[in-house]
Formats: C-alpha cells, structure tokens, sequence
C-alpha cells in the first residue's frame, strides 16, 4: 500500500537516528556538528508533526482531536526539553529511551502513522507540500543551570517517563 505520509517521518526517524549514532560514535566525546545536526533535525520533526500532521488528522477526524495525540504531545514536550540540557552520556541514554518507546507509538500497525494517512488521504499531496516547506526550529546553547535538567525530568515524568530510573538502566 502506498503511504507517503507514513514513509516521509519513519524515513526521518532513521535519518535521525543515524545522526544520532554519529553523535555518539565515539564513547569518549560527543561529536558537537552530528549532535547539533539530530538536535534541530528532532525539534524540525517534532514541528512537522505538531503543526502541520497532527492538525490535518484532527481536521479530517471532524475536528475531533485523535487520542494518541495527546500521549504523543507530552512525549514530544519531554523530547523538547531534552533539547535544552547539555547532552551528557544519561541524558543520550533517556533520549534513545524516549525516542524507541514514542517512535513505536507512531509507526506500529494502527500507530499514529497510519492514523493520519487513513484520515488525510485527500490531502496528501498538500501535507508533503507543508512539510517541504516547513523551517528548522532555531536553537540556542545547552542550559546547563540544574533547574533545566529539574525542568526536563518533570516534562519526562507528566509524559510518563522516570529519568533516573532510564538513566540506570
């Protein structure tokens, strides 16, 4: 079955992924040019999905929100939050952690993906439109004051996410 939609962010999520992986290649030293590449790239996807996907399905649903969505938005505010934070090995860990439980959500047989395709087949062509168009999500240093990692594990722990407990793992 065609699903360009569905092919279109589970292409990103393996393009992130790997950029990931190059960040971290290294066990000694974070490469800073891959880590910045996957941290605006992940803010760009999570735009994508939050402005312009999630809003066509609503629309096409009779403007009736999709359940999953509000489960997704709270791991994408985690997700975000994450961003913020110098990237320290605990801090890879629970993304890599947050990203394989969240991305399953959206790409498993009746996942989020394929959600959105069902409800917006009609207006394809125009959500790939919107997404080529869509904008990086300009970012600014790492915060490294502790209120901002205090700040990430609430946002970790309202999308039902624990960070010590994954950073442990």
């Amino acid at each position: 079955m065609n699903k360009p939609l569905y092919n279109y962010f589970t292409d990103d999520h393996h393009r992130l992924e790997k950029l990931l992986d190059k960040a971290t290649a290294n066990e000694n030293e974070l490469d800073e040019n891959y880590y910045h590449q996957f941290r605006t790239g992940l803010l760009k996807h999570i735009k994508m999905e939050e402005k312009i996907l999630f809003p066509a399905a609503q629309k096409a649903n009779n403007d009736i929100p999709i359940p999953l969505a509000a489960k997704l938005r709270l791991d994408h505010g985690a997700l975000t939050s994450l961003m913020v934070v110098p990237p320290i090995k605990e801090v890879i860990k629970v993304i890599r952690y947050v990203l394989a439980k969240h991305d399953l959500l959206e790409e498993e047989p009746g996942g989020m993906y394929d959600i959105c395709e069902n409800l917006t087949h009609a207006e394809t062509e125009n959500i790939l439109v919107q997404l080529a168009q869509a904008t990086e999500v300009p970012v600014h240093p790492h915060n490294k004051a502790d209120y901002a990692l205090g700040a990430a594990k609430r946002a970790l722990e309202r999308a039902g996410f624990d960070y010590d407990t994954i950073a442990t793992l």
